[in-house]
């Protein structure tokens, strides 16, 4: 792994760099050919296979969008009418393979995009019988330029930039403890207490307190396997474990025929018929001020909707950005990246490409952890997951292959990798150290990216405004801590304003 040198400020000159060939030196060998010049594989310190096998790792974590995506958005409606399932499946693959290109083509960054589950969650939650699917994809174009205007005009960069060293490194650590919890919680090791209004304890181990099911012995297996192939020091070791526990959950599926439910969203068996045709009947239908009329919304809950899916959008994908970057070797001693402003151009327009091929908004994977985890050190990697999701357009069937059990389990490991981070804490200072336990602990505990990044922006400023520092965050820092605070107190400001 090479790091970045350090320099003074993030300048056109680096950001141009992200996609030009460096000179040749020990530290930035010759270029092999001109797709290594490109993407600047040899002067990462990987190949042509590590960044092809980090690709496809990274898809086979993420692949259960697929399946989840249309799921989460089965309320909504055209014309009165739920959304077709194989249209959304299709918008769904579409989008994430265009944005996951982009990210590498544009960017050079390992990062893959697709849509996004808070975006989702968020448009589901105002959508039928409030606004049309046509007017939610409005939405999202609405968002994404907002972004994308941010990006342009370099606000994004600066706030990005503008964190201090120590929170971006407690955003890192935070992401691989959310990441875990999610691994954890998708294999049903973990699970929430069924009536935990009236229990002490929250969560639990396995469904009743203890492990139970075949499929959490598989992710175990898996689990296990990479561990054990990572201290073996072997190449690729996540894609092997997967494909081992995805050929266990196959022998073990075909065996005891075990009820589909017991799998969850995906079921461990090779499709009748794996070939699907794409269905592009979602594509280009936007409403765009739609949603802000008498016939939708109304302007003022349009608004605040606008709001929150940049507000997620946003410090989401900055915070993973940030994650992955610093995992991957590509930030400096300060924690910047270059080619940075081209990566969050493509994560904003995501939002744009999402609602015009409708499948809501596209914002970067924290799965995109696990191709790093396995040698992805530029954008060929991305190139790769796209071209996988792109293949996925006519058989989206075989999606279903790898069970969320074994995704799960390289989760778990990226999250593991991700807390070596915590060595550039400096846990005796307290200024820093409150701030960035604060973001650590609330990304997982929240079960969000925003919350966790905002709580530790706002502790921030108040504790060095307490110790007589008031000065020292800056501007930047405290108009960010008063967005936070909108942030967290959004629910009782729609009540105060009357907005369901």
């Amino acid at each position: 792994m090479t790091q970045i040198p350090t320099e003074s400020r993030v300048t056109a000159e680096t950001d141009a760099d992200a996609t030009s060939s460096p000179s040749p030196s020990p530290a930035h060998p010759a270029p092999k050919n001109a797709l290594d010049a490109y993407f600047k594989i040899s002067a990462r310190g990987s190949s042509i296979g590590n960044e092809i096998r980090g690709g496809l790792t990274t898809f086979m974590a993420m692949a259960y969008i697929l399946l989840l995506n249309p799921i989460i958005l089965s309320v909504a409606d055209v014309n009165g009418a739920h959304l077709n399932h194989a249209q959304v499946t299709t918008a769904t693959a579409l989008a994430a393979a265009v944005t996951t290109i982009l990210l590498g083509v544009v960017g050079n960054a390992p990062l893959a995009a697709a849509a996004g589950l808070s975006v989702s969650n968020t448009l589901a939650a105002v959508m039928a019988p409030h606004v049309t699917w046509p007017q939610a994809m409005g939405l999202c174009v609405i968002y994404g330029a907002l972004i994308v205007i941010m990006v342009v005009s370099g606000l994004r960069e600066m706030i990005m930039n503008g964190i201090p060293l120590a929170i971006k490194h407690a955003i890192t650590i935070g992401i691989g403890l959310f990441i875990a919890l999610i691994g954890l919680v998708n294999a049903g090791f973990v699970t929430r207490v069924p009536d935990a209004a009236h229990s002490d304890t929250p969560v639990q181990l396995g469904s009743i307190g203890n492990l139970t099911g075949w499929p959490v012995l598989i992710f175990a297996i898996t689990l296990l396997s990479i561990f054990v192939l990572q201290v073996r020091k072997v190449r690729g070791a996540i894609l092997i474990g997967i494909a081992i526990g995805t050929v266990l959950s196959l022998i073990l599926q075909a065996a005891l025929n075990l009820p589909a439910s017991t799998w969850g969203l995906s079921v461990p068996k090779w499709p009748g018929n794996p070939v699907s045709a794409p269905n592009f009947g979602l594509f280009g239908h936007i409403d765009l001020f739609g949603a802000f009329g008498s016939h939708g919304m109304g302007a003022l809950s349009a608004g605040f909707a606008v709001f929150t899916l940049v507000l997620a959008g946003f410090f989401d994908a900055m915070a993973t950005i940030i994650g992955i970057g610093t995992e991957a070797g590509l930030a400096d001693k300060q924690g910047r990246m270059p080619g940075l402003s081209k990566a969050l151009l493509v994560d904003g327009a995501g939002g744009a490409i999402g609602g015009l091929a409708g499948a809501s908004g596209q914002t970067v994977f924290i799965e995109s952890a696990t191709g790093v985890g396995d040698g992805a050190r530029t954008g060929f990697a991305s190139v790769v997951t796209g071209a996988v999701f792109a293949f996925m357009l006519f058989f989206t069937p075989l999606a279903g292959m790898v069970p969320g059990h074994v995704a799960a389990a390289a989760l778990v490991v990226i999250g593991s990798m991700m807390l070596t981070q915590a060595r550039h804490i400096d846990w005796g200072d307290r200024e820093v150290a409150i701030p960035a336990f604060l973001t650590i602990a609330l990304m997982p505990f929240t079960y969000s990216i925003t919350a966790g990044v905002g709580a530790g922006v706002i502790s921030y400023v108040v504790i060095k405004a307490g110790a007589g520092k008031w000065r020292e965050p800056g501007v930047l820092m405290w108009s960010l801590s008063l967005v936070f605070v909108v942030f967290f107190a959004l629910h009782p400001l729609k009540a105060w304003l009357g907005i369901h």
